[in-house]
């Protein structure tokens, strides 16, 4: 593929993510609270059942399958899955408050020039991988061009805006 510079289609942020659920109301409580995503108005003129969630800067649609007990049942974690990362103030706290949700994880770590970052994984109720890490420690350093940032200082704006509107939300 012929070398792609800056931002051909200009994307602005990622939007969401669409997962397909056995049960819409398990995971909208999973999403809801174990990681405190607020559920908002899905548009009336859809024909299929789902719910969407908003947090963090991101939105996350659920699709109700049409089939649910057909959908493969994943119960080994694995890192090299496809997952989503969320990036956490404290790994203890995480770490503390999936043992009380009695949540099965993983814990990994990430070394990278004496940097040292750690992982845990787990799954929603349909198998699709979560990773809480603090990749902040870890400097985002494009291959050529711009100087290395961390992913908070980056994303800090939006992420203040992001939380503001969440409390509108709330409201």
């Amino acid at each position: 593929m012929k070398e792609t510079m800056g931002n051909p289609l200009h994307l602005k942020s990622l939007n969401h993510i669409s997962l397909i659920c056995r049960s819409v109301e398990q995971s909208i409580d999973f999403y809801q609270n174990v990681l405190g995503f607020v559920p908002i108005r899905r548009p009336g003129s859809f024909n299929f059942d789902g719910a969407w969630l908003f947090g963090y800067g991101i939105g996350i649609h659920l699709l109700q399958s049409e089939d649910p007990e057909s959908m493969p049942k994943k119960t080994e974690i694995n890192p090299k899955d496809n997952h989503i990362s969320f990036q956490c103030e404290s790994m203890g706290a995480v770490e503390k408050k999936l043992k009380e949700m009695e949540l099965k994880y993983k814990r990994a770590m990430v070394e990278e020039g004496g940097i040292h970052v750690d992982q845990l994984f787990f799954h929603d109720p349909d198998g699709f991988m979560i990773e809480i890490c603090d990749c902040d420690n870890l400097p985002v350093i494009p291959i050529a061009g711009e100087i290395a940032r961390s992913c908070s200082l980056l994303n800090r704006p939006m992420l203040q805006q992001q939380q503001q509107q969440l409390r509108l939300l709330q409201q």
